[in-house]
C-alpha cells in the first residue's frame, strides 16, 4: 500500500498579518496532483489540520473542497486532530462522511476503531491518535497519572489490543505527539502541561507505520517512525528547512520504504543583517528584494524611519530588529519571538519588563500553574 503522510497544515494561518490561504491553496493543489502522479492508494493527515479550533470560514472552504478532490478520486483518507484544532468541530459528521472515505478519528473512545483499507495483500488497520490533552483525558482512558506517557500508552495499549484480533492485519497509527529525539521548531504550540511533554518511541511498538504531526521539521525517527512537517515554513526559523511529504510504501509482510516529496514554496523566506544604509545599496541583496525578510541592524544607534526606508527597497519587510540598540517598544515580543518561547517564559518575561526583576521561584511557580489550568480549560471548551 502506497501512503502520503502529511501533517500540519495550520489552515487559516497568518505570517506576521500576511494571509497564507493562496499559499496554503498552492499546497493542497499540489498534494491532490502527487495523489495522482504517484498512484498514492491512502492519503494520512496527522494532526493540526486547522491554526485554531474556530478557523476563518476561507480555511474551512478549502478544507472542505480537498475533501471534495479526495472523494472524487475515490482516494481514502485518515485524519486527526491536532493540539490546534477543535475535536468536535473537526469531527463533525465524520460517521457520515466516513461513507466516502474520509475517516476523521477525533474523539479518543474511537482510537482503537481503525479505518480499514484494502491492497492486494490484505487488511491495512488505520488507527488514529488524535492529541490527548492528559488533563482532560485520564479518567476516560483510565490512565494511571496525568501525563503524556501515560496517556498514550494507554491509548497504545488499546490499539494493540484491537489489533490482536486481527491476525495478518498490518497497522498504521497517526498521532500528534512530541517523540523524544525528535528536532522541535519555534513556531510549535508548547503542549508541556501534563508534565513533560515527550514520549519515547518505544511507546508505538508492535505497529509497521507511525505517521506522527505536531513537529513541523520533516525528520525520520527510524525507518518505521517519521515526520512529515508542516508543508510550509510558519517562522523565519524555517526559512532553511526542506518542506516535503513522506510517500510511504508497506509491502506485503509490513516492512516500509520512503521517500521525501518536496512541497512547494510559494514564498521565499529570508533573513538579513548590516547595517542600514550597506542594506539599502549592497548590490549582493537583490534576489531578496521580493522575498519575506527579517532584518537585523547592526547600526550602533536605531536609525530614523529604519523600516519606511527598507521597504523601499525591501516592500516585504515583516520583522525589523536591532542587533545593538538598547531596548525600546518596537523591542516587545513579536509573534515569530513569542513562537520561540512556552508560554511560561513569556509570562515570566513580560513580568521581567514590567517590575525590572526576575521572578522569584514562588512567582514562576504560580504562573506555571496558572497556565496550566487556563490551557485546560480553554482545550476542554475547544472539545
Amino acid at each position: 500500500m502506497r501512503i502520503l503522510h502529511t501533517s500540519d497544515w495550520h489552515l487559516g494561518r497568518s505570517f506576521h498579518r500576511e494571509p497564507l490561504l493562496t499559499a496554503q491553496r498552492a499546497f493542497l493543489e499540489d498534494m491532490i496532483d502527487v495523489v495522482k502522479r504517484e498512484h498514492v492508494d491512502a492519503v494520512a493527515v496527522a494532526g493540526d489540520v486547522y491554526d485554531r479550533a474556530i478557523p476563518p470560514l476561507e480555511a474551512i472552504d478549502l478544507f472542505q473542497h480537498t475533501l471534495a478532490q479526495l472523494a472524487e478520486l475515490k482516494i481514502p483518507l485518515v485524519m486527526i486532530s491536532g493540539n490546534h484544532d477543535s475535536p468536535r468541530r473537526l469531527g463533525v459528521n465524520s460517521r457520515l462522511i466516513e461513507h466516502a472515505g474520509i475517516h476523521l478519528r477525533t474523539d479518543p473512545h474511537d482510537l482503537a476503531r481503525p479505518a480499514l483499507l484494502q491492497d492486494a495483500h490484505g487488511q491495512v488497520a488505520f488507527y488514529g491518535l488524535p492529541y490527548l490533552e492528559p488533563a482532560l483525558v485520564r479518567e476516560s482512558l483510565h490512565a494511571p497519572t496525568t501525563s503524556h506517557h501515560a496517556v498514550l500508552s494507554t491509548a497504545m495499549d488499546r490499539i494493540r489490543e484491537d489489533l490482536a484480533t486481527r491476525p495478518g492485519t498490518r497497522a498504521v497509527v497517526l498521532a500528534h505527539a512530541f517523540v523524544t529525539g525528535a528536532e522541535p521548531s519555534p513556531s510549535e504550540r508548547d503542549i508541556t502541561v501534563g508534565g513533560v511533554a515527550n514520549v519515547p518511541a518505544s511507546l508505538f511498538d508492535g505497529v509497521d507505520y507511525v505517521a506522527l504531526g505536531h513537529l513541523h521539521r520533516s525528520q525520520r525517527i527510524n525507518d518505521r517512525i517519521r515526520y512529515s512537517g508542516s508543508p510550509l515554513p510558519y517562522s523565519f526559523t524555517e526559512a532553511d528547512h526542506s518542506k516535503s511529504m513522506w510517500l510511504v510504501d508497506l509491502d506485503g509482510d509490513g516492512a516500509v520504504t520512503a521517500r521525501s516529496i518536496p512541497c512547494p514554496r510559494p514564498y521565499h523566506l529570508a533573513r538579513l543583517q548590516g547595517h542600514l544604509d550597506d542594506l539599502l545599496t549592497d548590490s549582493r541583496h537583490t534576489d531578496l528584494e521580493q522575498a519575506w525578510l527579517h532584518v537585523t541592524l547592526t547600526d550602533t544607534s536605531r536609525p530614523h524611519m529604519a523600516m519606511e526606508r527598507l521597504r523601499q527597497r525591501f516592500p516585504h519587510v515583516l520583522k525589523l530588529t536591532h542587533a545593538t540598540a538598547g531596548p525600546s517598544a518596537d523591542d516587545l515580543p513579536s509573534r515569530e519571538r513569542v513562537e520561540s518561547l512556552t508560554d511560561h517564559e513569556i509570562a515570566v518575561g513580560f513580568l521581567r519588563h514590567v517590575t525590572h526583576a526576575d521572578a522569584t521561584e514562588p512567582e514562576r511557580d504560580l504562573l506555571r500553574r496558572g497556565i496550566d489550568h487556563v490551557r485546560v480549560a480553554a482545550q476542554g471548551e475547544a472539545l
